[in-house]
């Protein structure tokens, strides 16, 4: 038996390296779109972004008999589309340089004017208007959904692609961190204010429906 992360995925990686046909259709169409959206992060065009996820498929199947097994499959796609992507943008110069990604110490992840001041009496520092717990209807309405959406495409650019490749499509720190050249602490910052800008948005919004 081949020895994977997933030992389940054993017998599909198998079917892929045999050649079998519809072993890969079954995989595109499971990972495709993701694929698409994770190019999106990267590059400006929708059209480019399609490209590069065939670029991506076309080199996953080059590649597969080097998989040594060490990740998922699904993993180890989005590091081949998230590097095509990275190295699609550079190309053409669409994308900042990727030290870019560095946060900004001085900029406030949450508006100072939410926090009492220091020399206040009883609770210096602490929040004057704290964030609320939103009912789960409102939250998930189509109309709050679509301004989430603006709110990250808003964002500074490294911002934008560590939420969206985080909490849009649901990467863990450490794969983010591997496809943006960023260190953990880094990308811990960035998500912390792309997160508290979008808050910002959905709470002026949800304010306005009361």
């Amino acid at each position: 038996m081949l020895a994977v992360a997933r030992p389940e995925e054993a017998p599909l990686v198998s079917a892929l390296r045999a050649g079998d046909e519809a072993a890969f259709l079954s995989l595109v169409q499971r990972h495709h779109s993701s694929m698409v959206r994770v190019a999106r992060v990267f590059v400006n065009s929708p059209a480019i972004a399609e490209e590069v996820a065939q670029e991506a498929w076309l080199g996953a199947l080059e590649g597969i008999g080097k998989f040594e097994g060490r990740s998922s499959i699904r993993s180890w796609l989005l590091a081949i589309v998230s590097n095509r992507a990275r190295t699609r943008a550079e190309r053409e110069a669409r994308s900042s340089p990727f030290s870019a990604l560095e946060p900004d110490d001085d900029e406030p992840s949450v508006d100072p004017d939410r926090f009492l001041p220091a020399d206040h009496p009883r609770w210096p520092g602490h929040w004057a208007s704290p964030p609320e717990q939103w009912p789960e209807e409102r939250v998930l309405a189509q109309e709050t959904m679509e301004l989430a959406r603006a709110a990250i495409d808003a964002l500074p650019q490294a911002q934008r692609k560590v939420i969206a490749l985080r909490d849009v499509e649901g990467w863990s720190s450490e794969e983010v961190c591997e496809a943006l050249g960023v260190s953990e602490v880094n990308q811990r910052v960035l998500l912390h204010r792309a997160r508290s800008k979008v808050r910002a948005a959905l709470e002026a919004h949800v304010g306005r429906q009361r």
